[in-house]
């Protein structure tokens, strides 16, 4: 898992998620950069069993919660909550310091989060992009984002390509073997 490479914990679920293939996209996203937990809240479907968007059978890898309403919503002490949502008054992603402990959740297909989540959100962040995304692509953008800020990763070099000098290279805490070396 990428986790192991990371600092913190981090869990990713939608408010109103209504659709299994965005579902299994978004869970199995979640089980790839290494959530601690998926969860849904007021979720329109049935999302019992991984749906076939989900190849990585994410239900059997790491827990997963469903809430019918926000007030039944029990995250670890300490850990905040953080709204991916397109409004003014969000912060961008890239200027955007993530939480140690963070559960992300992202709104319905066909909607916003509801005005009760964003309240009890710690912070709002937004993609900045034209309109809205796909609820799965955006979850991995932003999960992407947080393995980049935690992860220990060489730091981007000024001109195009690898940095010059880099540091061992590891997936899901292994060394990576290339051509016979290790990187």
């Amino acid at each position: 898992m990428v986790s192991s490479n990371t600092r913190g914990y981090f869990a990713v679920g939608s408010e109103g998620l209504s659709k299994p293939m965005n579902f299994g996209n978004l869970i199995r996203s979640a089980h790839a950069f290494g959530a601690s937990f998926f969860f849904t809240v007021d979720a329109g479907g049935q999302f019992d069993r991984s749906p076939r968007s989900d190849t990585s059978k994410s239900h059997d890898h790491i827990p997963y919660y469903r809430w019918a309403t926000i007030g039944e919503m029990q995250l670890p002490a300490g850990c905040k909550i953080v709204g991916i949502e397109l409004v003014d008054e969000a912060i961008d992603l890239p200027s955007f310091g993530h939480p140690l402990k963070a559960a992300y959740v992202l709104g319905p297909e066909r909607g916003s989060l509801s005005d009760e989540m964003l309240e009890k959100c710690d912070y709002v962040i937004k993609i900045p992009t034209s309109f809205c995304i796909n609820v799965a692509t955006a979850g991995a953008i932003v999960m992407y984002d947080r393995i980049r800020n935690f992860g220990k990763f060489d730091p981007r070099p000024v001109g195009a390509g690898a940095p010059k000098e880099t540091r061992a290279r590891h997936f899901h805490g292994k060394p990576v073997f290339r051509g016979g070396k290790i990187e």
